[in-house]
């Protein structure tokens, strides 16, 4: 493996209120003044070796994690305000954790975003590139390789942390071959070429991982594989698991592993950022909608039980309201039952008032780490290991594969793949 030395260029793509909440907070940091909470890959022990050669250590202590002194911060918005700018109108983190880092927040400065309104209806701002669907391509990978020489950087991650956009079905005579894909950007495809999967297309082309934080439609087709596949790059994906699905991972193995049965389980969540505000668009909101609705079906298997989990009704609703900001609040009920059937059905309540870019900063982190150190050790493709901080995790659906949901056999793959790029032995199994 690649050593983990020299700069690491951290790009994002929206440099809203997850975004500066991760740079803040990882600046903080670095002056020992903030708490990486949440953040697996520097806080999390995981046990290495059996018997009489067992150790926990630090996932730093097994393999070469890039120092967060290291990392170099940019990025694409629609809105021109810098960082600091940013963080003080996203209003999640106090003055006195902005602050500290003021002057190292207000260098950093947007570039322009590749943005078609279109794919995102309720944003409307002016920091837009221009062009055809391949020349935004070309200019985003201009971006990169500027910032990559001008910040002297040995290596550059590349993370969507922007809005949700419109669903997008996939197309299998766009999205089913690279060659496809890119005879649709030079043919300036809007309806299937997505302005995410010009950013995914320009990081690859750059030598650099891509990560998905949205559930858009976008590096989850076979196109993208085949281009991580011919890069030989590690990409991810898709959806920050953060709060209500994070839940639902940890509920639904609950009643797998107890032999419960499910009648219905409804989610809903009042949100007032800039997410929330883009969710209550229809369009926009079935994407986050089929993302959210496929977890609980991979865990709670109707064909294998179908007398506990064969007629599940699931409804999920995100609605917009402005004075809660960032602080979002998941409500799901859960109709359960048991011992002699439906007659005697019980119910599960959980409201969950959380801080929705306080949970997704620690992933972000994480995400940037662990394709990092994937690509350094010659991982290429799917990330399958990274779907333990994801909502939706990419699987090959075109070979009939399910995505893996159930958190603690996500946790299985992470810490059996950090265990063999550390030398020791993967000695974990999933059921």
């Amino acid at each position: 493996m690649k050593p983990a030395q020299g700069k690491l260029g951290v790009l994002c793509v929206g440099m809203g209120a997850v975004t500066t909440t991760f740079i803040a907070g990882t600046l903080m940091y670095r002056k020992g003044l903030g708490l990486p909470g949440g953040a697996v890959t520097q806080m999390a022990k995981i046990r290495v070796g059996r018997g009489e050669k067992k150790q926990y250590k630090k996932i730093g202590d097994i393999v070469p994690l890039v120092s967060m002194d290291d990392m170099v911060f940019g990025g694409w918005d629609i809105f021109t305000d810098n960082a600091y700018e940013s963080a003080l109108n996203a209003g999640v983190l106090l003055a006195k954790d902005v602050d500290p880092v003021r002057d190292e927040l207000k260098a950093i400065r947007p570039m322009a975003a590749a943005f078609d309104p279109k794919f995102v209806s309720r944003l409307h701002g002016e920091h837009i590139k221009q062009g055809t669907r391949l020349e935004l391509v070309e200019q985003l990978r201009e971006d990169i390789r500027r910032f990559k020489a001008e910040n002297n950087c040995e290596r550059v991650v590349v993370l969507w942390a922007a809005s949700t956009e419109i669903y997008v079905p996939y197309f299998e005579p766009v999205h089913g071959t690279l060659a496809a894909l890119e005879a649709a950007m030079a043919a300036d495809d809007q309806e299937h070429v997505a302005p995410s999967m010009c950013y995914a297309y320009a990081a690859m082309a750059e030598d650099a991982p891509f990560v998905m934080g949205a559930p858009n439609t976008c590096i989850d087709i076979p196109a993208m594989w085949e281009m991580a596949e011919a890069k030989q790059l590690p990409i991810a994906g898709k959806d920050f698991k953060t709060g209500q699905t994070l839940m639902k991972t940890v509920l639904a193995p609950m009643l797998r592993t107890r032999c419960l049965g499910l009648a219905g389980w409804f989610s809903t969540n009042i949100l007032g950022n800039r997410d929330g505000e883009v969710l209550d668009a229809p369009e926009n909101f079935h994407t986050k909608e089929v993302s959210k609705l496929g977890v609980i079906d991979t865990i709670l298997k109707a064909d294998e039980q179908p007398e506990l989990y064969g007629d599940i009704y699931h409804k999920v609703r995100i609605n917009y309201y402005p004075p809660r900001g960032d602080a979002k609040e998941g409500w799901d009920n859960l109709d359960i039952y048991g011992w002699m059937g439906k007659d005697y059905g019980m119910q599960i309540k959980v409201d969950f008032l959380c801080r929705d870019s306080i949970l997704a900063a620690p992933i972000v982190l994480d995400l940037v780490v662990c394709a990092d150190l994937a690509h350094r050790a010659g991982l290429k493709g799917i990330q399958r290991w990274m779907s333990f901080f994801l909502k939706s995790p990419m699987h090959d659906f075109t070979q009939g594969e399910e995505p893996i949901h159930d958190l603690f056999q996500q946790y299985i793959l992470f810490k059996n793949q950090i265990r063999l790029l550390g030398g020791y032995e993967a000695d974990e199994e999933l059921d």
